[in-house]
């Protein structure tokens, strides 16, 4: 059918559902010169029923390829590719029908050479979902870097929706064999080659994020492990926005030790009543008691601050309850794994975690 503005670029692996309500959802864009290129990475559930079912309405292609990570399969995607500009999505988006437009829109008024939008929670996502989403997106968890428009540091496209000029990929080459932050790696070459890179702020996709807690943590604190790895491939990028979750982490374990000391004081003093006389050991439950206060104020503030501000974004007081652990999970997550990949990489000097990618369910799952 000849080049194309635009190439879609879809790594997937063991998600056909999901592939089904993404190409759904470019089947309804408004703009129409675009290819699919589906790369299914190795996957023991395969999508080519649903790239068949679709086939008769897009310019889709499918191939097949070994197991090696979401970074090689979008660069083998894009070695099949025929667009002036690479767009790349997880397989766990969906668009919405203004989506190529915006992008185009864009072009016209200012070109890019590379771009990206921010994401969104979809009305019919789970309230875990939401959560999740909140606590990725609020500016009162991650400083509003991935993608909104107040944040703390400059835009980096990432990987869930990221569009490359084909030239500058070639130039480039693609991404690099990493296990985790493969992404913000490719953006820092982007920009560090002096290439236009811009967010696209109507540019949005809704994006579903793990299903659960357990996948959310496994997946922010790799995030964490990744940010240290990224310093040391490009020095002078670590940010002090991306220290925060750290300093929230040892926050947090200061707050539970002094919580800890105050519940003992409290016990001791609780067990000693009838021993040292009311009054003393009075004073030393009252301090324990104080103790404990002091160190539960500061996170109930925090957690009531989330709850009001995700209720009311997403209307939903649930979603809102549920908002305050995944935006502990996302901070301490991503705070653990920072701290332990800057002892490992920066003061014991190992090799660390999140080069060689070895285990493509550690991404996709």
């Amino acid at each position: 059918m000849g080049n194309k503005r635009f190439s879609i670029i879809i790594p997937v692996y063991n998600r056909p559902d999901e592939v089904e309500e993404l190409l759904a959802s470019l089947e309804a864009q408004t703009q129409k010169d675009f290819e699919v290129i589906v790369v299914e990475d190795g996957s023991t559930v395969t999508c080519d029923d649903v790239c068949r079912h679709h086939a008769a309405t897009l310019d889709i292609s499918y191939h097949v390829k070994s197991n090696g990570g979401p970074g090689p399969a979008r660069n083998f995607g894009a070695e099949r590719a025929k667009g002036e500009y690479f767009i790349v999505l997880d397989s766990d988006v969906i668009l919405p029908p203004a989506y190529l437009a915006a992008i185009e829109d864009e072009l016209q008024k200012v070109p890019a050479d590379a771009f990206g939008g921010p994401d969104r929670a979809h009305p019919d996502f789970t309230p875990t979902q939401k959560a999740i989403n909140y606590a990725m997106t609020s500016f009162l968890t991650t400083g509003g870097i991935r993608g909104g428009r107040k944040k703390l540091d400059r835009f980096f496209p990432r990987s869930f929706n990221m569009g490359v000029r084909a030239t500058l990929w070639q130039q480039l080459g693609g991404f690099r064999q990493m296990r985790f932050g493969e992404d913000i790696d490719f953006s820092y070459r982007i920009v560090e080659s002096g290439a236009a890179c811009r967010l696209f702020p109507e540019a949005w996709v809704w994006h579903k994020r793990r299903t659960d807690f357990s996948k959310f943590f496994r997946q922010v604190r790799n995030s964490g492990i990744a940010r240290i790895n990224l310093t040391l491939l490009h020095p002078g990028t670590l940010k002090p926005v991306h220290a925060l979750p750290a300093m929230f982490t040892i926050f947090c374990a200061t707050l539970a030790a002094i919580f800890i000391a105050g519940l003992l004081f409290t016990c001791l003093g609780l067990a000693t009543i009838r021993h040292e006389g009311c009054n003393m050991s009075m004073v030393v439950i009252f301090f324990g008691l104080a103790q404990m206060g002091l160190a539960l104020l500061p996170l109930l503030l925090y957690s009531l601050l989330i709850l009001v501000d995700s209720s009311v974004r997403n209307r939903s007081l649930r979603v809102g309850l549920l908002s305050i652990p995944a935006s502990f999970i996302q901070l301490n997550g991503y705070g653990s794994g920072f701290i332990r990949a800057a002892w490992q990489r920066l003061i014991l000097r190992r090799k660390g975690e999140g080069f060689a990618f070895s285990d493509n369910k550690s991404f996709y799952s």
